[in-house]
């Protein structure tokens, strides 16, 4: 998610999840082309309305793959929906690390805020396990995490209208962006209550998608220091179809979706 796939898939990392990328897949500098293979069977997606899909992306770290990363939203009927987001290293250090992370929200869609619920957090890396449980207590409005997080974070934090998880930015930034648009998105994850704010590219760019070629919008992390993050989203896709982040720690990530699927017809 450092979060659209944990500090990032709670930053994709910014944009997936902070806390999922950055800690644990790497991602390439390389192309301005990202290679996707849509489902030729389905029509257009319009990215501002919320439909369930799939769509799977390839990591790599400074240039070099790294493993390969899903995410999917379900609708769970009631008016509830599930976002699941999983990174697995399968090459390089990560691969030989073991590295599996697996990221879960159930959250609700209140006119257009989506308002999470309860989140979960299960990462797997060598011989270390660690699980964290989120619980959205909106009668209460107040927040708390569970499990392997750290004693100052365990306090409750107070939720405020508008309200995301790291994982949900994902979801909020293909919705939002429009021409030149400024995104300010209030994040309580992990603990602790944060303010992300992101910048609209003023014109589309050209991101090669196979032998298709998409116009997106370049949403760029203005408030992230030296760990800068981009995503580009195209009208008719439900997710970025490219992720590329910065981070002083882990280098440069980036994630190209390579296939996605949408609702059945």
């Amino acid at each position: 998610m450092k979060p659209l796939v944990a500090s990032t898939l709670a930053g994709i990392a910014c944009l997936l999840s902070p806390l999922a990328i950055a800690q644990t897949a790497p991602a390439a500098t390389s192309p301005q082309q990202v290679i996707v293979a849509p489902d030729a069977a389905l029509p257009p997606l319009m990215r501002k309305v919320l439909v369930p899909f799939r769509a799977t992306y390839s990591v790599a770290r400074n240039g070099s793959p790294a493993g390969v990363a899903s995410m999917q939203v379900v609708d769970l009927g009631g008016g509830r929906w599930r976002l699941d987001l999983g990174i697995r290293g399968t090459q390089g250090l990560a691969g030989l690390a073991g590295l599996n992370l697996q990221q879960s929200t159930v959250f609700e869609r209140v006119g257009d805020a989506f308002r999470p619920i309860s989140q979960a957090t299960i990462k797997h890396l060598m011989m270390s396990n660690k699980r964290i449980t989120g619980t959205y207590d909106w009668s209460r409005n107040s927040a708390q995490w569970t499990g392997d997080v750290s004693s100052k974070r365990r306090a409750p934090v107070v939720l405020q209208a508008g309200d995301m998880n790291a994982l949900l930015v994902n979801l909020a930034v293909v919705r939002d962006a429009d021409a030149g648009k400024p995104l300010q998105y209030r994040v309580v994850d992990n603990g602790r209550a944060r303010l992300q704010t992101f910048t609209t590219s003023a014109a589309k760019e050209v991101v090669t998608v196979g032998d298709l070629s998409y116009d997106a919008w370049r949403v760029s992390r203005t408030n992230a220091g030296s760990d800068g993050m981009d995503a580009w989203v195209s009208d008719n896709v439900p997710t970025p179809v490219r992720i590329l982040q910065n981070d002083s720690d882990t280098g440069t990530l980036e994630l190209l979706l390579t296939d996605y699927k949408g609702p059945a017809k």
